[in-house]
């Protein structure tokens, strides 16, 4: 059979690739004449590798997928983020250093925060990497009721099934503040979950914090070469299987005709697919429903009940003549990770609740990342390579700013923020690129400058992602059109079981389908 894939994003690399493995004429259409959407890695500076969108990889190396697609075959090679969080030095307390390594991790606590966060912190790691486990296992498969109590059941609840379902439904804060006692370690895990959208006030977030616990298991990953390098892969894979991929082609149109589709592009192409599997975002896919004729009425729901959300936030890439020097502090214990630059929650809090009323942050919160320093490949010698991701900042000022005339002055605060942990760092920057909300909607098809697609609320997660009629990854009334990708379960971050769930669903369908026509049904 074939199967058109819309979109080369990494969750429909990897449902393309799955069908493929499996024997199916795939063709993957991308608009764009890079591939692998927010997983790609471009030349913007001289000598410089640098991400479009993500840069640490976590979710999907607790998947199996890379191992069941043995990418390693395809060159995709990870280093270990190793310490993988940092938070620096503060008012005379030591810096606090996340290794994988627990027990190391443990006595960097201990130093920063006192025994007693030490020991609550080795408690919650026992107790989250637990559930951690069980949530990727969630992730992994769709999201029935059914499969959601097989990937929880047996889950030690020592007060009960009830208490247990409190605790997963409570805020990350909630959490925070039931373990520790230190506002500097409540600060950088809060910061750590945040990565997934929703402050940690929000009900439900107490999961994205307690994610933390996993990573003394297998800590964040970078591919070497840059995130676009696991695209490479995949495509590599594909391409192996009998695949093909499509660059600079958008597709138009998707239309129902009879048992197939008809997928029309803007040069002019009609494909006919036997499947497709979107892998746009939903919105995109509302619209390309519409232009194939799709019942207008049912469309116009969908999209008036799916929440985009007002915009997550801006990065800032640039290229520097040194790693940031956090003072009493070696660049082992910070350069390979995640660079937590939060001094307490009150200021994420502030972040937040001026986005949602239109207004940039108070005070800019900041992910600082140097990979060179692992990954010397990205840069040129005597260069480094920073991003620095913020949250959270607005697609729409509600003064009417326009985001051309913000973005440089932004970008300045946001670099101002790093040098006040590690002063001296704006003078080491040699060039920048800026993406606000904006350009991460125009470059990477980001509706509303949302790097998750739709907000990660509780609303909006599970089985109601992006909508309860839509959460199986099947659109009714369109017999064999999946839905991958950010918008729907388990949501953004590079994960990828979106995709393989996908794959699943159609190889599934598609086994079926054979049966009843050699049933003559």
């Amino acid at each position: 059979m074939t199967a058109v894939v819309v979109g080369s994003g990494h969750n429909g690399l990897i449902a393309a690739c799955y069908l493929a493995r499996a024997g199916h004429r795939v063709e993957v259409l991308e608009c764009d004449d890079v591939l692998g959407g927010a997983v790609s890695t471009v030349e913007r500076f001289p000598g410089h590798r640098v991400d479009r969108g993500s840069s640490a990889h976590i979710m999907i190396r607790h998947t199996g997928i890379l191992e069941e697609l043995e990418l390693d075959r395809f060159g995709l090679r990870y280093l270990d983020c190793d310490p993988w969080g940092f938070a620096p030095a503060h008012v005379g307390r030591p810096a606090i250093v996340f290794h994988r390594d627990l027990e190391s991790t443990c006595a960097s606590i201990a130093t920063a925060c006192g025994s007693g966060d030490a020991a609550a912190y080795r408690r919650f790691v026992r107790v989250w990497g637990a559930r951690s486990t069980r949530v990727m296992r969630a992730f992994g498969i769709g999201p029935t009721p059914g499969g959601l109590v097989r990937s929880f059941w047996g889950l030690d609840a020592p007060h009960g099934g009830s208490a247990l379902s409190r605790e997963f439904l409570q805020s990350g804060d909630a959490l925070l503040d039931t373990f520790f006692e230190d506002e500097r370690l409540k600060a950088a895990l809060a910061w750590f979950g945040a990565q997934s959208g929703p402050p940690m006030s929000e009900p439900g977030t107490a999961p994205m914090v307690g994610f933390a616990a996993l990573m003394h298991t297998l800590p964040p990953g970078r591919a070497v070469g840059g995130s676009g390098a696991l695209t490479t892969a995949l495509a590599a894979r594909l391409r192996a299987d009998g695949g093909t991929v499509t660059t600079g082609d958008a597709v138009s149109a998707l239309q129902r005709t009879g048992r197939h589709w008809r997928v029309r592009t803007a040069s002019g192409r009609e494909l006919r697919a036997d499947i497709v599997i979107a892998g746009t975002h939903v919105l995109t896919t509302i619209d390309l429903l519409r232009a194939g004729g799709f019942d207008g009425a049912i469309l116009d729901d969908w999209r008036r009940r799916i929440r985009v959300g007002p915009g997550i936030g801006m990065v800032v890439r640039v290229a520097t003549s040194r790693l940031p020097h956090y003072p009493d502090s070696p660049a082992a214990h910070s350069a390979n990770g995640l660079q937590f630059l939060v001094s307490d929650r009150a200021q994420l809090r502030r972040a937040h609740g001026a986005a949602l009323a239109g207004e940039l942050p108070p005070r800019p919160v900041v992910l600082a990342m140097s990979f060179s320093a692992l990954d010397p490949t990205i840069a040129p010698p005597g260069e480094h390579q920073l991003s620095l991701w913020a949250q959270w900042h607005p697609y729409r000022p509600a003064d009417g700013s326009d985001w051309a005339t913000l973005a440089h002055r932004e970008s300045d605060r946001i670099i101002a923020e790093v040098d006040s942990y590690a002063p001296g760092f704006t003078d080491t920057v040699l060039r920048r690129h800026v993406q606000t909300p904006v350009d991460l909607e125009r470059e990477l098809g980001l509706i509303g400058g949302n790097v998750m697609h739709v907000e990660m609320s509780l609303d909006q997660m599970m089985l109601w992602r992006p909508l309860p009629e839509l959460s199986g990854q099947r659109v009714p009334g369109a017999p064999g059109l999946y839905l991958t990708g950010a918008s729907t379960h388990p949501g953004g971050g590079v994960c990828g079981t979106s995709g393989r769930s996908a794959a699943t669903l159609a190889l599934r369908d598609m086994r079926r389908r054979g049966l009843c026509r050699r049933l003559g049904r």
